[in-house]
């Protein structure tokens, strides 16, 4: 069971109607003032991670329990190592995963979080051991670029081997597990003495690419992301039906606090892709990722951040956005777009 004191803070939430327009914050006196510099944008993310965690629990402290990394199997490939491992993210769990590990290990590697779909193979996918899934292959070919690759199954996703039950464990959602164990699969990366502790990415699609996005906006570690077929504003999410978002997969309070109101919500997507400037982000937005991802819900997304970018950071050429004409997909083009940006700003030494 969770300990309730080791919560970093209770998320009180300052309340921001316009979710859009995102160069404004709340002052303490409750008046809205211009976002201007990164101090008064760090502000609004502040208030936006308190928003997240009245929907999705508060996030605890980091644990500081040993994490007992445990490699059951390992297979040597061309370019790298996989290892089959489990590892503790706090008392009472253990996540299945794979760590990836170049054969080059004379300097440090980039570390990467690789966060799959929902489908029950789970990070079978990513790794390369589900033959009919060729546009899944990433954390495969990450491994085969450089990058040491930590790849993790999800709760409640009826993956063969990851049977955790967040909400016996006193969580308030799913979302809120994901993260925790995310943020401590950072922490063993760079417990790794082949890893460089300062470039750590995070890769995901579908399930997967919005996770990759709640793990950034928690977790400033984080100095890449890639997001693949992961989101839109929660209005146009399956034309504004958001009952999926509120199961015990995902976030219960959106039913039960929100009544399934995108308009209730005190978060947005629009938000949460912001929240990361300056970091780099690719974006894969699919024109028929449809119904749960309609591609204008994107757009919105993209829309609302890029003032952030721009005009707040200098650094509108870090958010990436493109468009194939695809499904849910993720295809090679795109796939080989991302690791561009990957290798620029954590293979490489631009921040």
């Amino acid at each position: 069971m969770i300990n309730r004191r080791s919560f970093l803070s209770l998320a009180v939430g300052v309340p921001y109607a316009d979710k859009k327009n995102l160069l404004f914050f709340v002052d303490a006196n409750g008046r809205k003032r211009p976002v201007r510099t990164p101090a008064d944008w760090a502000v609004r993310v502040r208030h936006l991670r308190e928003n997240m965690q009245l929907v999705m629990g508060e996030l605890p402290a980091v644990s500081s329990e040993a994490m007992d990394v445990r490699v059951v199997e390992e297979v040597r490939l061309d370019r790298y190592v996989r290892q089959r491992v489990t590892f503790a993210p706090e008392k009472g769990d253990s996540v299945p995963a794979y760590l990836l590990i170049p054969h080059d290990r004379g300097t440090p590697r980039p570390g990467m979080i690789c966060l799959p779909g929902s489908s029950k193979p789970g990070k079978d996918v990513p790794v390369g051991l589900v033959p009919n899934r060729p546009d899944q292959v990433w954390a495969h070919e990450l491994a085969e670029r450089g990058f040491v690759c930590l790849v993790l199954d999800y709760p409640l996703t009826h993956t063969m081997e990851y049977k955790t039950d967040p909400y016996a464990m006193g969580y308030a959602s799913a979302t809120m597990k994901g993260i925790v164990n995310h943020r401590r699969g950072i922490d063993l990366l760079q417990s790794l003495p082949y890893v460089a502790p300062g470039r750590i990415g995070v890769i995901g699609h579908s399930l997967g690419g919005h996770n990759a996005l709640f793990l950034a906006a928690f977790d400033e570690r984080v100095r890449a992301i890639v997001s693949s077929c992961g989101f839109n504003v929660f209005a146009k999410h399956a034309g504004g039906d958001i009952s999926a978002w509120a199961s015990r997969y995902y976030m219960p309070r959106i039913q039960s606090v929100y009544g399934n109101d995108p308009a209730k919500l005190p978060f947005d997507f629009t938000e949460v892709l912001a929240a990361l400037a300056p970091r780099a982000v690719f974006v894969n937005a699919p024109l028929h990722d449809q119904p749960d991802f309609e591609v204008s819900g994107v757009r919105d997304c993209v829309d609302a951040a890029m003032p952030v970018y721009r005009k707040v950071f200098r650094a509108a050429e870090k958010l990436v956005v493109e468009y194939p004409d695809a499904k849910h997909e993720f295809p090679k083009a795109q796939r080989e777009g991302a690791y561009r940006v990957l290798a620029r700003y954590v293979q490489g030494e631009k921040a």
